[in-house]
């Protein structure tokens, strides 16, 4: 397992993996029992994983309060993170629309609320799970300096949210002095990578840490669903790719050639695709693995073991990359141009110039 710290504007040492939660605990109706879901954080914990990422909402709060028991043993060896915005707030059997959302309001009762169900006095890295697109950048920024300030958490960043916003929130933060934006959290796969087009490039130029969910498109990489829809196809119906072009269909074509050729799993192939292009990265994106139990979990640590050659790294990340759009492709043009490239390639003004 490498080490890094999230990003260039932390200190904050973390594991290459995070243990994503989400599986722990049962009640969504679908999950991990507790001996299992202790048995997967022990054997993370000894293959050296330290990051942990969670939130208010998994299972209900059973994620959070299952894991103050795994971490009670050693909780300041361990990276913490959770998040609010969906909580699990309630008032006469109706969502509590006034504990929910981003606000400032919200933020309090819920870092208050996970800290009670993880037994521990602080947190390491508190997001903001999505954006609720009401409350301000400002009220959202501000809060989480006043729970730095305090004590009770020692990062913060946004999960889920546009680069503007995120751009916003960094600059404001910098401006008025309060402590600075760790990083984002975002899905990223070989089957989705629209984050190459602004938040990717935002996150590197301002020296953000990105953790990435959902690394093999809800199990579409593994070739499973070729087979069969078992798994989360079946069981949630969301958070999950499916062969709906023929640009996914050609991607898992080249992660289960890939395999074959190595001798590894088709998650392993995906998993270490993402390993090599956060090597070649401007600033640290770790990977969130979700495995159910410590099958997966084996699988997700193999490919700590697999290394692509540069041909197959190239191979899967030409077939997976989605056009930029607009203003990528003018600027991509216009240097060409610049460099003595093909004039042909600059897009013209639609009204002719006399």
């Amino acid at each position: 397992m490498r080490y890094t710290t999230f990003g260039r504007r932390t200190g904050l040492r973390v594991s290459e993996y995070a243990l994503g939660a989400g599986n722990f605990g049962t009640g969504w109706g679908t999950g991990t029992e507790r001996p299992e879901a202790q048995k997967v954080f022990d054997r993370f914990a000894e293959a050296g994983g330290t990051f942990i990422d969670t939130s208010d909402g998994y299972q209900v709060g059973q994620s959070e309060e299952m894991l103050s028991g795994f971490l009670a043993a050693d909780r300041d060896h361990f990276v913490l993170a959770t998040k609010y915005s969906n909580g699990t707030w309630t008032h006469d059997g109706k969502p509590d629309i006034s504990r929910l959302g981003n606000s400032r309001k919200a933020m309090i009762a819920s870092v208050e609320a996970s800290l009670r169900r993880l037994n521990t006095d602080y947190i390491d890295l508190y997001w903001a799970h999505f954006p609720d697109e009401i409350t301000p950048t400002e009220e959202i920024a501000g809060a989480f300096d006043d729970l730095v300030r305090s004590g009770k958490i020692l990062h913060w960043g946004l999960s889920n949210f546009p680069a503007w916003r995120v751009s916003r929130a960094a600059t404001l933060a910098d401006l008025r002095g309060w402590s600075p934006t760790a990083g984002i959290q975002l899905e990223y796969s070989l089957v989705e990578r629209t984050a190459d087009r602004e938040l990717f490039p935002m996150a590197e130029s301002l020296g953000l840490g990105a953790a990435l969910w959902s690394p093999l498109g809800g199990g579409l990489l593994t070739g499973k669903y070729r087979k069969s829809d078992a798994g989360r196809l079946s069981e949630w119906g969301r958070l999950v790719h499916t062969e709906t072009s023929a640009q996914k269909t050609a991607t898992v074509d080249a992660v289960l050639e890939i395999a074959a050729e190595i001798g590894a799993a088709p998650a392993q192939v995906a998993v270490a695709w993402l390993r090599e292009r956060a090597a070649r990265a401007a600033t640290t994106l770790v990977t969130i693995i979700g495995p159910r139990d410590t099958r997966q979990l084996d699988d997700y640590l193999g490919a700590l073991d697999v290394e692509l050659t540069d041909a197959q790294f190239t191979r899967l990340d030409e077939v997976s990359a989605v056009p930029l759009g607009m203003p990528h492709d003018v600027v991509a043009a216009q240097r060409n141009i610049l460099l003595g490239g093909d004039a042909s390639r600059v897009i013209r003004p639609a009204i002719p110039v006399s």
